[in-house]
C-alpha cells in the first residue's frame, strides 16, 4: 500500500497517455479530475491485488465515448457515488476498491478520482495494459467475466444499470445509450472478485505508468547521466521500436458512433526524410505503415510522441505541421493468444492482415 499524491498523479497521467496508444482521452482533462478530487478529499491509497480481502468486490470506473466530446463535458464530482451505489445495491454488499479498466489519459485518472471521493483504495491492476476502443476488449472477457451489472450516468443525471447476455451486447447497448446522451458517459463495470482480478488482470500497470511518466519527465537529465542521447534513453527505458519520424502533412478525422476514426499522414524527417508513413486509428492507433510496409498493428501499441520531449500525442491532438515519432511497444502477452487476437487483432478492426508481433515486423528497433 502507498499513497498517490499530486506528483504521482502527474507522472501516472503522462505514462498512461503513452500506454493509451493515442486514445484513452485527453490526459490533461483526466489529470485535472483526479487532482481536484485528491485536493478536496485527500490522497488515494493504492494497493496490490494480494492486499484485497478474499470475497471483496473490485469495480473499475471509466468513461465511455469519444474523447473529444469528453474534453468538452468533463466528469462531475458526484457521479462516482451514484454509480457505485447502484452496483452495491445490486450485489447487496459494498464495493471494497476500484481500479482502472485501461491505461489512458482519462481512464487511468477517473479511478483515482473515484477512490478519493469514495474513500476506498485503488488496485494496481487493469484489464488491458493499454487502451482499446470497445468495452468488451479486456483481458477479463478472455477469462469469462461479465461486464454487467454496468452502471452508467451522464452529466445531466440520467442513469441506469445494464444486465446483458454477453460483453459485446453490453458494448452495443451502452454505445447506443452513449450516443443518446450526447456522446460520452461515466460508467462502472466488470465488478469482480479477487480471484478474477488476480488471474486475468494486468498487474502493476499504474506503477508502470508512473515509471514511464517519470522517465519522460526526466529523460534529458537521466539520459545525460547514463551517457545516452535522450532518444536512446527513451527507447531503452520503454523497450520501444522506433517506427518512423515525420511531420504531419494531413489528418483525416471524423466522429462516428461515439468513436474518433481517422488517419494521420506523415512526411519523413531526419533519418526518414524522403519516406512517407500513415497511422490509422479508432480512438486508439491501429496500424503504422511506412512506405507501403506494415510495421505494427493492434494489439501491439502504436504511440505518437513529440520527438524532442517524448510527450505522448493523442489522436485528438494531431495537427498539421506537428513533428512526431511513431513508436511500437509490445502488448501484454494475453493479447497474443488466439482468444486475444480474436478480440482485438487487426482483422477485428477491418485491417487486411494477420497479426505479426511488432518485434518481428520491425527491423528498426531503437538502441
Amino acid at each position: 500500500m502507498r499513497e498517490l499524491g499530486i506528483q504521482e498523479i502527474e507522472d501516472i497521467a503522462l505514462g498512461a497517455a503513452l500506454l493509451g496508444a493515442g486514445g484513452g482521452g485527453d490526459p490533461y482533462i483526466g489529470k485535472l479530475t483526479a487532482i481536484g478530487a485528491v485536493k478536496e478529499c485527500g490522497p488515494v491509497q493504492m494497493i496490490g491485488i494480494d492486499e484485497v480481502p478474499e470475497g471483496a468486490l473490485i469495480m473499475p470506473a471509466a468513461s465511455m465515448g469519444a474523447p473529444t466530446i469528453l474534453a468538452e463535458k468533463g466528469v462531475g464530482a458526484n457521479e462516482f457515488a451514484k454509480l457505485f451505489d447502484m452496483v452495491s445495491r445490486y450485489y447487496g454488499k459494498p464495493i471494497y476498491a476500484t481500479m482502472p479498466i485501461e491505461a489512458g489519459g482519462v481512464n487511468s485518472m477517473l479511478p483515482i478520482a473515484a477512490a478519493a471521493r469514495l474513500g476506498i483504495p485503488m488496485v494496481d491492476v487493469d484489464g488491458m495494459g493499454r487502451a482499446f476502443p470497445e468495452l468488451q476488449m479486456v483481458t477479463f472477457t478472455i477469462g469469462g467475466a461479465s461486464a454487467t451489472p454496468m452502471a452508467f450516468i451522464d452529466e445531466k443525471g440520467n442513469s441506469g444499470i445494464l444486465d446483458t447476455i454477453t460483453n459485446k451486447w453490453t458494448e452495443d447497448i451502452a454505445r447506443a445509450a452513449t450516443m443518446t446522451c450526447g456522446g460520452t458517459l461515466t460508467i462502472a463495470l466488470f465488478c469482480m472478485d479477487t480471484q478474477t482480478c488476480r488471474e486475468y488482470g494486468v498487474h502493476g500497470i499504474v506503477t508502470r505508468s508512473e515509471e514511464l511518466g517519470r522517465a519522460i519527465r526526466l529523460a534529458k537529465s537521466e539520459a545525460s547521466a547514463a551517457g545516452l542521447t535522450p532518444e536512446e534513453f527513451f527507447l531503452k527505458f520503454t523497450g520501444g521500436y522506433k517506427l518512423f519520424k515525420g511531420k504531419i502533412s494531413d489528418v483525416l478525422r471524423e466522429t462516428r458512433g461515439a468513436f474518433n476514426f481517422g488517419k494521420v499522414v506523415l512526411e519523413g524527417i531526419a533519418e526518414d526524410r524522403g519516406s512517407q508513413a500513415y497511422v490509422e486509428f479508432q480512438n486508439e492507433n491501429l496500424s503504422c505503415v511506412v512506405d507501403g510496409e506494415i510495421l505494427a498493428t493492434t494489439p501491439d501499441l502504436i504511440c505518437l510522441v513529440d520527438p524532442d520531449t517524448f510527450t505522448p500525442v493523442p489522436t485528438d491532438a494531431l495537427k498539421y505541421g506537428k513533428r512526431v515519432m511513431a513508436l511500437g511497444l509490445e502488448c501484454f502477452d494475453m493479447w497474443r493468444t488466439p482468444a486475444g487476437i480474436d478480440l482485438v487483432g487487426p482483422r477485428y478492426f477491418g485491417l487486411d492482415t494477420d497479426y505479426i508481433p511488432v518485434e518481428e515486423r520491425c527491423t528498426r528497433k531503437g538502441a
